[in-house]
């Protein structure tokens, strides 16, 4: 049985542009992040390893501003926003409910970065009532790091332990980030930096770390990295 569907359209690596377009969404989201949440999540996740590292930033800050329904400049993530589909490539992702499992049926031909936007996108035509469970499944899909299946399924549908604004627990967020990081007040843009893919390498299933353990800290290595490059260009 079909339970959410996804379509993303996007150009070929080789084209001078890249583009990205949202075809044919099925997403019921409704218990909070629902199925349409989950898929959402899965193609995140499915495809957030093969995203350059320096663009996640942008993506965190993308997800928070189509949440709140801003106008947001294009291009994002060294890709545009189009509604026209006209030359572009298919992907379709599906979720699938076979007896009592949920089934991930994710096209892994597509280009991972316009696929991630493509979810991204996707979420912002709910209804604004509707956006804040499932972007909060994307934002804790971007640390996943592990198999599409059970397991993401039951961290996605837990997703609100992801750090956000609302769960630093009214802490200052730079004395938070740095704490997390484990950096002096007076680490620059480049000390955040390499602390930063030097505690992602470490968090990491493939150096060791546990995978239910490694998402909720890349979230937070994540989450940290983006206050304190952002309260720096501020």
């Amino acid at each position: 049985m079909l339970l959410a569907e996804l379509e993303v359209f996007n150009s070929r690596p080789i084209a001078p542009t890249r583009r990205v377009s949202v075809g044919t969404t099925v997403l019921p989201v409704s218990p909070s992040p629902g199925f349409g949440g989950l898929l959402l999540g899965g193609v995140v996740a499915n495809f957030i390893v093969d995203v350059d590292p320096d663009l996640v930033d942008d993506l965190y800050r993308l997800s928070h501003q189509l949440e709140a329904g801003q106008r947001v400049p294009q291009p994002r993530l060294r890709h545009r926003f189009q509604e026209d589909r006209i030359g572009l490539t298919r992907s379709r992702h599906r979720l699938i409910g076979e007896g009592d499992q949920l089934v991930f049926d994710i096209d892994r031909n597509g280009s991972p970065t316009p696929q991630v936007l493509g979810a991204v996108y996707a979420a912002a035509r709910l209804e604004p009532e509707q956006r804040g469970g499932v972007f909060t499944a994307i934002r804790s899909a971007i640390g996943w790091r592990g198999e599409i299946g059970p397991k993401l399924v039951a961290h996605l549908s837990d997703a609100r332990d992801i750090v956000n604004w609302s769960t630093i627990g009214g802490r200052d967020p730079v004395t938070w980030a740095l704490e997390v990081l484990g950096l002096p007040s007076a680490a620059g843009r480049s000390a955040v930096q390499q602390q930063f893919r030097a505690l992602l390498r470490e968090a990491h299933p493939d150096h060791g770390g546990a995978i239910d353990e490694a998402a909720k800290r890349i979230s937070d290595l994540s989450e940290a990295r983006r206050i304190l490059l952002s309260t720096e260009s501020a």
